[in-house]
């Protein structure tokens, strides 16, 4: 009978062992089967991530090799996603990785959507001077062959001229930054932490604008109606024009980055408001932004 009790105790011990056996092997069957999941899911975002990066380098090629106005800051981007290409291809392609670097990628590309723009707006106002020149050429033909209307001809075209030289002012921005003892300078939103405003704008390329010197008046307006930096004035006619500061540039027929920074203390809350004046007064560019 002890024997019978022993041989009972054994076979279920052997029962319990076999299942535990089976559990285990299901386990590490099904960790392994999404190991192996993770890790075609990891490799083909990796994947398609670099064919993306391939693409938009060659659109860089492709715009470079089309504009001359804005190349420095197009090679400049294209850099950045080269660079950014290299990291993805030698990465081992890990959750944690493959997250910054998809991120990273959407900021250069919301980089790269404005140059486009910007881009366009360039190649838009060059064809329309274009235009301008070429119907400027003709009227002057004209002008010789018709003395009688010679004198109507020249107003004509002197103000086709004139409206033809103005430069653009493109692409106003304005960020809020901290600087730091070391002289790094870290972008922020919140009007407790920022010190410092850093303004910048493009100024267009122009063949038939003149050269020299050029003042832009450049007016930050805060939340509360307060005019920011030097606070100084000129004279508008009856009126007067009160800005934060004013930039000189050195304009030759190319396109000019422009950047200005604003330093600060106890900035307000809320919506401010930056307008760009020229040397006469008249607004060429605005812009705002928020601090929390």
């Amino acid at each position: 009978m002890e024997n019978k009790s022993n041989n009972s105790g054994l076979k279920a011990a052997v029962v319990v062992l076999a299942l535990l056996l089976l559990g285990s092997v299901g386990y590490i069957y099904k960790l392994t089967a999404d190991t192996k999941e993770t890790v075609n899911t990891l490799t083909t975002e990796k994947n398609t991530l670099s064919e993306e990066l391939k693409a938009k380098i060659a659109e860089y090629d492709t715009m470079i090799a089309d504009n001359t106005a804005l190349k420095d800051e197009l090679q400049a981007e294209q850099a950045k996603m080269v660079a950014l290409l290299e990291q993805v291809e030698k990465s081992k392609g890990d959750v944690a990785a493959m997250a910054k670097y998809k991120n990273e990628y959407f900021r250069l590309k919301r980089e790269m959507d404005n140059l486009v723009a910007e881009n366009k707006v360039l190649k838009e106002q060059n064809v329309a001077l274009t235009s301008s020149l070429d119907s400027t050429n003709v009227v002057l033909t004209d002008a010789k062959k018709f003395n009688d209307t010679l004198l109507t001809q020249n107003e004509g075209l002197t103000k086709t001229v004139e409206k033809g030289s103005k430069l653009a002012v493109l692409n106003l921005k304005v960020l809020a930054v901290k600087q730091r003892s070391s002289g790094k300078q870290i972008e922020t939103d919140k009007a407790s932490r920022a010190d410092v405003l850093k303004v910048s704008f493009l100024i267009a390329e122009n063949q038939i604008a003149k050269t020299g010197a050029r003042e832009y008046y450049v007016q930050i307006i805060d939340s509360k109606s307060n005019i920011l930096g030097e606070k100084k004035t000129i004279p508008t006619g009856d009126k007067t024009l009160t800005y934060s500061f004013v930039s000189t540039v050195k304009y030759e027929n190319k396109t000019v980055q422009v950047n200005e920074e604003v330093p600060g203390k106890d900035f307000a809350k809320g919506t401010y408001f930056v307008n760009v004046f020229d040397k006469n007064a008249e607004l060429v560019s605005k812009t705002s932004f928020e601090l929390k």
